[in-house]
């Protein structure tokens, strides 16, 4: 069975907050070195100035099945794609609020990321974790699916290599980019 990646299940299961990311409020980032779609190696712990950096479990692939027969019933599971569409879609005004730096951060390896980066026409690069090596540090909330250990949904504001705001859990995927749209605009009027 395979099916549409840009579209979302009506029933789609809301993730609960379960604590997972609360240690990460506040939290310096650990220096890890990650291999970027556009070829860079990047460590948000060094980059300067504000980063958004979305976190997903994996964007499927055209024409294929999904990870799992109950990928759909998986809490926070479904909706990379929308995902990083809709950060895709509001790059310009999170560059306008004073965004410097946007990424996707998975597990999935570097090969994989660059034919969704591509195809979905993405503005900023997708960045890999396949060895978990900053999802380990950051003790990022994880799951398991398909005998792979994946990243839950979520989204971290970052200055200075600082997390200073985080969404999670995220929903509905498809209004990531937009939540932190509205954050920042509302923190501008604060």
């Amino acid at each position: 069975m395979t099916t549409n990646l840009l579209s979302l299940p009506e029933d789609l299961p809301v993730p609960e907050d379960d604590g997972a990311a609360d240690h990460l409020r506040g939290a310096r980032l650990p220096d890890v070195a990650l291999r970027a779609t556009d070829g860079r190696t990047v460590s948000l712990a060094r980059l300067t100035g504000r980063t958004v950096v979305y976190a997903y479990p994996r964007t499927g692939e055209p024409g294929k099945a999904a990870l799992t027969a109950d990928w759909d019933a998986i809490p926070g599971a479904r909706g990379c794609t929308p995902q990083s569409c809709d950060f895709r879609d509001h790059f310009s005004a999170l560059k306008a609020l004073g965004v410097d730096h946007v990424f996707g951060l998975s597990t999935q390896t570097g090969e994989y990321q660059k034919e969704a980066a591509e195809r979905l026409h993405l503005p900023f690069p997708l960045l890999s974790d396949a060895h978990r090596a900053l999802a380990m540090a950051a003790r990022l909330p994880t799951f398991e699916a398909g005998g792979l250990t994946l990243l839950r949904r979520l989204t971290l504001v970052i200055e200075d290599g600082v997390v200073t705001h985080l969404f999670y859990p995220v929903f509905p995927p498809g209004e990531s980019a937009r939540q932190v749209v509205a954050w920042l605009e509302a923190r501008g009027r604060a």
